[in-house]
Formats: C-alpha cells, structure tokens, sequence
C-alpha cells in the first residue's frame, strides 16, 4: 500500500501492473492471448461447435430410416446410432469442463475439434452397424470437449450478466438453426448422395472452428483448478451405461430377464454409490452443494425433461414422417422444417427476456409450447392435413426456442467463476442424459408394441403413448421453471453460493416482474 491505495486481493499472476494486464493474461486472471480479446468473434468461433454438434443430431435424425435399411438395423440399432453418441457426450461432460478449468479451455477446445472431426470422417465410412456405433462414440468424446468448454470461454469474455444473456441468446439460436439446417441438408444428402454423406458436413466446419481457435480464442483457466475424481467419474459411466441398455435392449431380452434386471440394479447401485462418494470428496466431480441452488437444480431439472422431449420429438417425427406417410429424407425435412426453423427466430428472443426480466417467462412459454405442439402430435395418424402437421410443428418450435437461454444462464448465474467450467458441464450433461434416455425410453415403448418389421402399420397406435411421454416431459419444464424462478429459489442461490466461497461470483439474472410474490 505505498501509493495510499488499498492493495488488491487478487494473486500476483492475475493482477494488472501499472494499469495493464500481466503479459499472457488479463486483469482478472481469465483470459490470455496475444492480442485484444474480441468477445463477438470469440462467441461466432464458440457457436460453430454448437453448430456442427446440433447439426449432426437432426441429419443423422432424417437419415435414420435408410440408414436401416442399408445396414439392416432393427429399432434398437437406429437407437444406439443416436444414443452411442450421446451417452459418451453425457458421461464425460464434466470431465471435459473440470479439464478445461485445468489445462486451458482453448487447448481441451481444440483437441475437441480434432476428435469430433475425425470421428465424423470414420462415420462416413463406417462398414457395419457395429462399427458406426463405435465411431459414434468416438464423436461422443471429442463433442465432450467442445460445448461445456465454449460455454466456459463464452462466460469469460462475457462478464456483465446481462451481455453474457445476450450472448447466450445468440448460442440458442446457433442450436435453432443447425436444428434447422440439418433436415433439409440431411434429407437432401440421402436423397441424391446416400447416408454417409451427412457425416461428411462436419469437417469442414470442424477445420475451420479449429483455424480460427488457433487464431483468435484467448486462452483461459480456473485460476485455482478443481483435482480430477476418476472414482465419481466412473461411477457416472457405470449408472448411465447400464440404465441405457437396459431400456434400448428390454424389448429385445424381455423387461423379465436376468440381464435387463440385473443391468437396472447395477444402474441403481451406481446412482447410489456416486451419492454416498462425492460428498466425502474434498473437489467431487458433481459438487452436491450446487444442488442446495433451487434454480440450479431446477435447471438441471428442466434441461433433462426439455432436451429428452426434444430428443423424443425428432425420433418418432423421423420414423412417422417416413415409414407412415412414405415421404422421402428431403420431403421429411422439409416438412419438420417449421419447428427448427421457429426455434432460431426465439432464441434470441428468450435472451432479451432472460436479460431483461429474468428466467420465469421464456421457461413458462418454453414448457406450454413443447407440450401442447406434442400433445397435438399424439393424436396424428396416416391422413393428418398437412397443415395441422405443421401448426404442431410450429408450436413446438416455440416453446423449444424459448428453452436452451434460461438453462444456460441459470446454470452458471450466482456460482464461482473458478468453477463456470462445472456448472456448465452439469447444464450440458442434464441435456444429454434427457436425449439419450429421451431416445431410448421413446424407443423402447414403439418397439414394445410394433410386431416384426411392420413400423409403417403399427406405428401411429404404438407411438401414441411415447408422444404423451413427450407431453409429460414438457410438463416438467413448465412445472419447475415456476418453481426454480421464485424469490424463494432465488433465495437458496444466494445461500449456495455464499457456502461455495470465493468472491469470484459470476453476476446472477436479473429479478423478473413480480418478484416480490414468492412461488
């Protein structure tokens, strides 16, 4: 304190000298690059992972059906092409984000886009069945590394609440129009090209993501990084793993047989195991005091029930489209072009609200649109008019559009920056646990009821009680949006975050109108 001023509290390595940032690294310890951060280009770069990662879902999603015929997959083959991917994304989300806190975000970012883009070229090749889930899950692991990071990054170059909602609003419409995309590409590559050729738009768009990384994306860190849990982290494997298959596979084995019950045991006794292990873990994988955050699990909550009626939607809206009214892949995108398309326009419209007056109204639009648009589905059979298919379609879009701001501001508002890698990764990993088990549960009930081969006549009566599935879910979002956006929810964020500690606290959403009642 030789100057008169008080001294800073920061580390030595995170504070400015004589009013400039430290060399390699700026005045609060987050970024490091060789030139002035542009946090506009930083989020472009970050959304195309976003982008490639969306898209390859919905074309893959299109592509089911002849990518059947072609290998001669059953129902559980074309669920484990979806679900390989997104079980891996869902088990080693958290340990992607605690490695970027770690070694670099920018670094763990770039092997990410190494990973995924290979994979996607092994797709396209992939001889058998087998091999494509394998390579799948290979894409899994590099997906992993990509968006719990790039929202890390996001956050720290978008340090002001409410910029970093507009940010994040921009991210969700990202996710709208590669859903939007990846119908009509997907549709129109199997059509004129064959299956293999939807896995091939990923690279370039991955070559290009890396290039840019390389040139413009500052590196960035937790300043005190989290220690890895190999024993959370496989217990997460393990729980995940075993209650998938068994849902995909109980169709097949008979829901009675020793294999499928034994494999919802292990799930059980892993679930179990993890709850009894990460509280005795001075830095656990899963942190269980962000849980005492009502809005944080709500979130969680809500992205798990949002993404597995997503996920629900695309794979029975795929099959319906083409085995029941006998469309073709681009005809089938085409028609399921609304809903994409409607989601890219209100994304970045639940940012503004979630900017301006906080989380409560986009998740209650998100919840009533998603159910009602699946709600209107359950009822569809071979004759539906084509215009009620797509007011469906619309309304659905609408409610999902309003859906992925309010997560992702939520999972990361009110916690310690030193940990933004965490919370994200857990927002991320709700998302793909709710698609891959959105996939399976949605799955398993067609599966349950169609005889043999006959989907195209069996179809409508048998996927009647998955889209009320999908229904319930969008429930859920509606449900705990309002109860995870009161005062009182609010109130348990602040408790949480005071008992995480740290003064490095990311800046919460505003209140929204109203706030003074509580829910």
């Amino acid at each position: 304190m030789t100057d008169g001023r008080p001294a800073d509290p920061r580390p030595a390595g995170a504070r400015p000298a004589d009013g400039r940032a430290a060399k390699g690294r700026a005045p609060d310890g987050r970024a490091s690059g060789a030139g002035p951060v542009r946090p506009g280009l930083v989020l472009a770069i970050c959304c195309l992972s976003l982008f490639i990662v969306g898209l390859d879902n919905t074309i893959l999603n299109v592509a089911l059906p002849a990518l059947g015929r072609d290998l001669d997959a059953p129902i559980s083959g074309l669920q484990w092409t979806l679900d390989a991917y997104t079980l891996v994304l869902a088990c080693l989300l958290l340990l992607g984000g605690s490695l970027g806190d770690r070694l670099g975000r920018r670094r763990v970012f770039r092997v990410g886009l190494v990973v995924f883009s290979a994979a996607s070229l092994l797709c396209s090749l992939a001889p058998g069945l087998g091999a494509l889930v394998g390579f799948r899950a290979l894409q899994g692991v590099g997906g992993a590394m990509l968006n719990p990071v790039a929202l890390s990054i996001i956050t720290s170059v978008f340090p002001d609440g409410r910029r970093r909602a507009r940010a994040f609003g921009v991210w969700g419409a990202t996710a709208g129009l590669s859903l939007a995309l990846g119908p009509v590409v997907g549709g129109l590559l199997v059509d004129t090209v064959s299956w293999r050729a939807v896995f091939w738009v990923n690279v370039p768009v991955g070559v290009a993501a890396l290039l840019l990384t390389t040139r413009y994306v500052p590196e960035s860190r937790a300043p005190a990084p989290r220690r890895l849990d190999p024993g959370g982290q496989v217990l997460v494997v393990v729980a995940l793993a075993t209650l998938t298959y068994a849902i995909i596979e109980g169709p097949h084995r008979g829901w009675g047989s020793p294999v499928i019950a034994g494999l919802f045991a292990a799930s059980a006794l892993a679930f179990a195991a993890l709850l009894a292990w990460e509280p005795r873990r001075p830095e656990p994988l899963i942190d269980p005091r962000f849980f005492r955050s009502v809005p944080f699990t709500g979130t969680a909550v809500i992205a798990f029930a949002g993404f597995g009626a997503l996920s629900g939607f695309l794979f029975l809206n795929t099959l319906y489209l083409q085995e029941v009214r006998a469309l073709s892949p681009l005809e089938a995108g085409l028609w399921t072009l609304p809903m994409p398309a409607v989601s890219a326009v209100f994304a970045p419209v639940a940012g503004r609200l979630v900017a301006a007056r906080g989380t409560r109204v986009p998740l209650v639009v998100a919840g009533t649109g998603m159910a009602a648009g699946a709600a209107w589905l359950a009822g569809a059979g071979a004759g539906t008019p084509a215009g009620s298919l797509i007011a469906a379609y619309v309304v659905f879009g609408v409610g999902f559009g309003m859906l992925n701001p309010p997560i992702t501001t939520t999972a990361v508002a009110g916690m310690p920056r030193a940990q933004a890698g965490v919370a994200a990764g857990v927002a991320s990993t709700s998302r793909q646990v709710g698609q891959s088990l959105g996939v399976a549960v949605v799955g398993s009930v067609v599966a349950t009821a169609v005889a043999g081969d006959d989907i195209a006549g069996r179809f409508v009566a048998a996927a009647a009680p998955a889209w009320w599935i999908v229904t319930g879910c969008s429930v859920v979002v509606l449900a705990a949006g309002l109860v995870a956006s009161g005062r009182w929810a609010r109130g348990t964020a602040e408790r949480a975050a005071s008992r995480l500690g740290t003064g490095d606290v990311l800046p919460g959403e505003p209140a929204p109108a109203g706030a003074g009642t509580s829910s």
